[in-house]
């Protein structure tokens, strides 16, 4: 029995690929999932309620967790950091942004609730990806890191973009 589990887990980790997968944070259905490897960055971009600015929240995937790396803001106010806080820095972008970074934080449970007002856009491997379209307003989107089998990751790929050309 030991046997079949090694040879079994073993396979698994052979024929598939790491990837980042969004669930339905309600359902657990798989929306859709990304190839990713260590080091890779993804970010979601949204306009903040309260303040009414852009926010962009900065990820990078590391030994297979999701770790906040950045957080670039257009307006300091009510809901949205205010100080810089002990191992973090505050740099300005080109286009007047602040860039806050250091957080050096593993999020366990990563999830946002797609916007009814305005969208939240997933910006991973050069794509900007609405999450309205892909996932529906005011849907929960679970961000978690697993594999997925690489034959199935590229039959999707496949079809994804077929759908583009026809």
């Amino acid at each position: 029995m030991f046997i079949i589990f090694t040879v079994s887990v073993i396979l698994f980790f052979s024929i598939s690929t790491p990837c980042l997968i969004l669930k339905n944070g309600d359902t657990g259905e798989v929306i859709t999932s990304f190839s990713i490897k260590d080091g890779d960055e993804f970010s979601v971009t949204f306009i903040h309620s309260v303040n009414n600015s852009p926010v962009t929240d900065v990820y990078q995937i590391r030994k297979s967790k999701i770790y906040v790396d950045r957080t670039i803001y257009y307006a300091f106010g009510a809901g949205v950091q205010t100080e810089i806080e002990e191992g973090q820095s505050l740099e300005y972008g080109q286009d007047g942004s602040m860039i806050v970074s250091g957080f050096n934080r593993l999020m366990d449970r990563l999830s946002y609730i797609v916007g009814t007002v305005s969208d939240h856009t997933l910006q991973i491997h050069g794509q900007d990806i609405s999450l309205r379209e892909l996932c529906g307003k005011n849907t929960t989107v679970q961000f978690v890191i697993g594999r997925r089998f690489f034959a199935l990751y590229l039959f999707e790929m496949m079809n994804q973009v077929l759908n583009e050309f026809f």
